[in-house]
């Protein structure tokens, strides 16, 4: 069975438990979950036959096709004929016009959803990214497929197919964005899908240190390394943990000499 290889795996938890979306861009996120919960039924009625869970599907559905159901899961294409962008002549089976659950199966099927088990984050951010192609690894930037609106990306994007321009922004929003703001909003539950939240809740607890080892210290910075950071646990808040705590939460830990 295929999984997600280690250090791939490493990097998709840690960049999630790191997440921050942009503040200005919650409107516009939290209007399309409010859609694709609208229509959650639609969803679980191809994702339950499958074994695939409803949400990866609605995220698909956003970033595929805007979350309109006239058009095929994908690339887009009118569900009038069969797709003439890549996949093309899809679906074999069947003829035109197609309903948007026939042209949802074939398009999660082709792409081996059916068959694949690991619906951790790691395991749903690396099919979410298969999906689009792994093109930016080459590029040496995450990509902004799953990562636009965040503080993972800045710019940089394939603006036709196989020409990358490094100046070019994303304007949509990211398949792991939308997966962390779901999660944010309890919506779904996902392995470890609350680091974030645990690090942020923790470190206001946390003193910075000032003599005093302090349990909650360690548990903070076991939290901090979970997520990617490399800290001696210690149990002494100091400078560096702070520094860490800062890229989580953007905030200092109290009494920290930084802290404004």
């Amino acid at each position: 069975m295929a999984t997600v290889p280690p250090d791939k795996k490493n990097n998709y938890e840690k960049l999630f438990a790191s997440c921050i979306i942009r503040e200005s861009k919650y409107p516009e996120i939290d209007k399309m979950i409010a859609k694709m919960v609208l229509n959650k039924a639609r969803y679980e009625s191809v994702g339950d036959r499958l074994n695939i869970p409803w949400f990866v599907i609605a995220i698909i559905h956003g970033m595929e096709a805007s979350l309109k159901f006239d058009i095929h899961l994908h690339n887009g294409d009118p569900l009038k004929e069969r797709t003439v962008q890549v996949p093309i002549g899809r679906p074999k089976i069947g003829n035109p016009p197609f309903t948007w659950e026939e042209s949802a199966k074939d398009a999660l099927i082709y792409d081996k959803l059916n068959i694949w088990t690991d619906w951790s984050i790691a395991g749903i951010l690396y099919k979410l990214e298969l999906y689009n192609g792994l093109g930016y690894y080459r590029q040496g930037i995450n990509s902004p497929y799953l990562w636009s609106y965040s503080n993972h990306y800045t710019k940089g994007k394939y603006v036709q197919d196989g020409r990358y321009d490094p100046t070019a922004i994303s304007k949509q929003c990211g398949a792991a964005v939308l997966l962390r703001r779901m999660s944010e909003q309890k919506l779904i539950m996902l392995p470890n899908g609350n680091l974030l939240e645990q690090i942020i809740a923790l470190g206001n607890k946390t003193l910075y240190y000032s003599g005093t080892v302090t349990n909650e210290a360690k548990e903070l910075q076991t939290l901090l390394n979970k997520a990617g950071s490399i800290l001696r646990v210690d149990g002494k808040a100091g400078e560096r943990t702070s520094t860490e705590y800062f890229k989580f939460s953007n905030n200092y830990l109290k009494g920290d000499p930084r802290e404004v």
